[in-house]
């Protein structure tokens, strides 16, 4: 997926309905006030013919930078939310509600602008010491934990 793909996403996500329960949908999940969308999500071992770990890597953090970038000149700065505070009441028992509980459990930090009524959050996990990579985006119009 290219990184105007990547665009062309989320400028639907932004002004899609929401569905009344949560449901998948071709590019991720959606639910009651949010679209999440799984722009790369690869978490296999790459064989000999594959990039190594280091490279994948790289890349991943290069489609990511690539996009906090585009959306950066569109709508300026990020917030930049760390999520360490809500990462501990999750693990002291406390529920984080949807769409913010998988970023919680994942995500060390995500770049947030507010467009219009609506929250754009892009997310970035790297395995440690693997291959693995998840780039996400949610948009919704839930507040933020």
């Amino acid at each position: 997926m290219t990184t105007a793909h990547h665009l062309r996403l989320i400028d639907g996500m932004r002004t899609r309905d929401f569905p009344l329960e949560r449901t998948p949908s071709d590019w991720g999940v959606s639910g009651p006030g949010y679209h999440t969308a799984f722009l790369r999500a690869d978490h296999q071992p790459w064989g000999d013919d594959e990039p190594s770990a280091p490279e994948h890597r790289a890349q991943c953090l290069a489609e990511h930078d690539a996009l906090l970038t585009l959306l950066a000149a569109r709508w300026g700065e990020p917030q930049v939310m760390s999520l360490w505070s809500a990462q501990e009441r999750m693990t002291a028992g406390e529920v984080v509600a949807d769409p913010w509980a998988d970023p919680v459990a994942g995500c060390e930090f995500l770049r947030l602008w507010r467009v219009e009524e609506r929250w754009i959050a892009v997310g970035l996990v790297l395995e440690d010491g693997g291959p693995g990579c998840e780039l996400t985006v949610l948009v919704t119009v839930v507040d933020p934990p």
